[in-house]
């Protein structure tokens, strides 16, 4: 599969017919959308570093940066909504001495109010010309730059045409404060009115093993139109690697609580699917996490994953995930195990869902 990252790890000389860890040099790369837009196969979301998961340490947040760019990945993920706009102030940090090896992505989209604190500051969706121009300009300021790498509307806004929100982004790219525009969980039509307009480099969805939606159809939309998928909770929010046994672990303040599929009865359902996953990346000596993450990875060279990971340790067992090679019969096996069917609990309450343009 090409470049690896630095991470040492036992090769199985077997590889080319089970799955198994890989030799690696250096972390590969990969292109999203035919723009020229190219990242580390594997990038970072930042969101849980400073936002919806609970309690944060800025410093091991930053050393789990620093430790990321040492393992190669380039590319990270960020939005305005996440702190709110802590998240980029402290992405900002991170980049000194680094800004030019880096694609950073952010997202503007949704209204924010100066009250309340997480979740509470947003009040709605806002994709209007204006509103967009005001929330690129902030992102500026707060990530230290004069442009945004990869710029997407986080969420789709109904009271405004997409034909209106490409016009501005691709205004923005002409006036050099974005290089890329993408979009996150729009449907097929909407992608297909966007890039009519102007070329979009990147889909970002959610897509895991738990989450299949995309298979459906907006993959094969993407493709068609040259559009790069960028895959948010590749790991289910930490469901999938298999750590995460009750709800009653997680923080007060996690909004993983307010999830469906966190619920008791479809937890304790879940589980037993996870267990499996477990099972089967110990019998290839991995974690269930890089078997969930080289599931993904498998799917095409013109997926990127970005799993959040606010701690070192974490952050390296993914990157190994990279060097993970998944036969076409194991990548079946696990498409059976976690098919739609199978899995218990929406993945947003009724209020994400308005937001989704399906």
């Amino acid at each position: 599969m090409g470049k690896k990252t630095a991470i040492v790890v036992d090769i199985d000389e077997d590889y080319n017919n089970n799955t198994a860890i890989k030799e690696e040099h250096i972390m590969q790369q990969r292109q999203l959308g035919n723009q020229g837009l190219r990242v580390s196969a594997l990038g970072l979301g930042c969101m849980g570093m400073t936002f919806a998961y609970g309690n944060n340490d800025e410093q091991q947040a930053l050393n789990t940066l620093s430790r990321a760019f040492e393992l190669g990945i380039n590319f990270l993920d960020t939005a305005e909504i996440y702190g709110p706009f802590t998240n980029e102030v402290l992405i900002a940090k991170a980049l000194k001495g680094r800004r030019d090896n880096i694609t950073v992505a952010t997202k503007f989209g949704f209204a924010i109010t100066g009250e309340g604190q997480g979740w509470e500051k947003m009040t709605g969706v806002n994709s209007q010309p204006q509103h967009i121009r005001r929330a690129v300009e902030g992102s500026l300021t707060r990530l230290g730059t004069d442009h945004i790498d990869l710029l997407y509307q986080h969420r789709f806004d109904p009271s405004v045409p997409i034909e209106d929100v490409i016009g501005t982004m691709a205004d923005l790219i002409k006036e050099g404060k974005a290089r890329y525009i993408g979009l996150s969980e729009v449907s097929s039509a909407t992608l297909r009115r966007a890039c009519a307009v102007h070329p979009v480099s990147a889909l970002q969805s959610e897509y895991s093993l738990w989450t299949r939606d995309p298979e459906q159809d907006i993959l094969a939309t993407c493709r068609e139109l040259n559009v790069g998928f960028v895959p948010y909770s590749p790991l289910g929010r930490g469901f999938l690697t298999g750590k995460l046994t009750s709800v009653d672990a997680l923080e007060p303040h996690d909004f993983r609580r307010s999830l469906p599929r966190f619920q008791q009865q479809a937890q304790e359902h879940n589980q037993k699917l996870v267990a499996q996953l477990t099972e089967m990346a110990h019998s290839y000596g991995i974690t269930a996490a890089q078997l969930a993450l080289a599931w993904v990875m498998a799917k095409g060279e013109d997926i990127v994953p970005i799993p959040g990971a606010s701690k070192v340790h974490h952050l390296e067992e993914n990157c190994a995930a990279a060097n993970v090679v998944l036969t076409g019969a194991d990548s079946d096996t696990l498409d059976r195990l976690f098919a739609p069917q199978n899995i218990r609990g929406e993945r947003y309450a009724n209020a994400e869902y308005g937001m989704i343009d399906r």
